[in-house]
């Protein structure tokens, strides 16, 4: 099945390796993980400046998402 991130971005659930809570980019090592996957091209925001709540990492891409870590875990475990 899929996940709906926010905006037109849908993704497999069996693509996606963990969903976190934007705070946990204050952590040193998640930081630098995220500078990494901007640097190669692998960061997608899908939603405006300052409003992310989420960031999604999947097997290709890591998303920010605006909607929050909680909501998204809800719809990942409603669909079968």
């Amino acid at each position: 099945m899929f996940l709906h991130l926010g905006g037109d971005v849908i993704v497999p659930k069996k693509d996606i390796v963990a969903i976190l809570d934007i705070k946990s980019r204050s952590s040193d090592i998640t930081r630098e993980f995220l500078k990494i996957a901007d640097d190669e091209g692998f960061v997608v925001n899908i939603c405006q400046p300052g409003k992310e709540k989420t960031f999604v990492i999947t097997n290709s891409e890591v998303y920010f998402s605006p909607i929050s870590c909680t909501t998204l875990k809800k719809r990942a475990l409603s669909v079968p």
